[in-house]
């Protein structure tokens, strides 16, 4: 398995993704209900709920297709997928954002960004440079991955969060005007990880704003083996590193829109 999700209109599913297989149990039960194997000819790397139409699931593969499914009844590939976009290479990650969640941002492996409309399957951006825009839009290295994107529902707004193999984070808003798809880093996490950053996870939940919580800006692992929580600039008097059972304590530096771990 490589992707599970809860969800379905009473709550009772549980999706996962696996080998080119969309699978759904009734998880009260442990009962598996369906199986569909025709939809995907590759790894399936997401599935995901739609937050307000909990019947509806998006799944995404290597194969480079995002297929919408209707999961009310008897599941099955004929009756049931109601959509198929093409991202047209292996995706990685999506998430959704927008007014009533009826956007879909998409990361795919090889470090594109696309947002699509997934009601209609129209691709409303496409950004096959993001790496490069990024790095044009911060001081620092270059932009080498992409972790995640995050989505403010209060603020409606989404950021794609960009990173360095020194494990330099960015935090980078995604627009669709005429200043360009990317702006600048409005975030910059540095000083925590030693190497690739592989999860972020934001103290305000999935779709808060950034930082709000406490004054704990967020939460990260790496290759490196560390595990940091983030403070926001206003009570950042502290800095130090979780490093899975020790703390390793850090110099603190005072640097405008810049957070330090503890």
């Amino acid at each position: 398995m490589f992707t599970f999700a809860f969800g379905g209109s009473n709550g009772s599913l549980l999706a996962a993704g696996s080998n080119a297989q969309v699978l759904f149990w009734d998880w009260r039960s442990s009962r598996q209900i369906a199986c569909l194997e025709e939809s995907h000819m590759d790894d399936v790397t997401q599935v995901k709920f739609t937050p307000d139409q909990q019947s509806k699931l998006i799944s995404a593969a290597v194969d480079g297709l995002i297929c919408v499914f209707d999961t009310d009844g008897d599941i099955d590939d004929d009756n049931h997928l109601l959509s198929v976009m093409n991202a047209e290479t292996s995706v990685a990650k999506v998430g959704f954002f927008g007014n009533k969640y009826k956007k879909l941002w998409c990361l795919t492996h090889i470090e594109t960004l696309s947002v699509w409309d997934w009601n209609d399957g129209a691709r409303e951006l496409n950004i096959e440079d993001a790496r490069s825009l990024a790095t044009d839009r911060w001081n620092l290295d270059h932009v080498d991955y992409f972790v995640d994107c995050h989505y403010s529902v209060p603020d409606d707004r989404l950021w794609l969060i960009g990173g360095t193999t020194a494990g330099t984070l960015g935090y980078f808003p995604v627009r669709n005007d005429h200043d360009g798809p990317i702006g600048s880093a409005e975030a910059i996490l540095e000083g925590g990880h030693t190497g690739v950053v592989r999860s972020v996870y934001p103290s305000s939940g999935i779709h808060g704003r950034l930082g709000q919580n406490r004054g704990i800006f967020g939460w990260t692992g790496g290759e490196d083996g560390r595990l940091c929580c983030w403070r926001s600039d206003e009570i950042a008097e502290t800095n130090k590193s979780w490093i899975s059972s020790s703390l390793v304590w850090k110099q603190q530096k005072k640097t405008k829109n810049r957070h330090q771990p503890y």
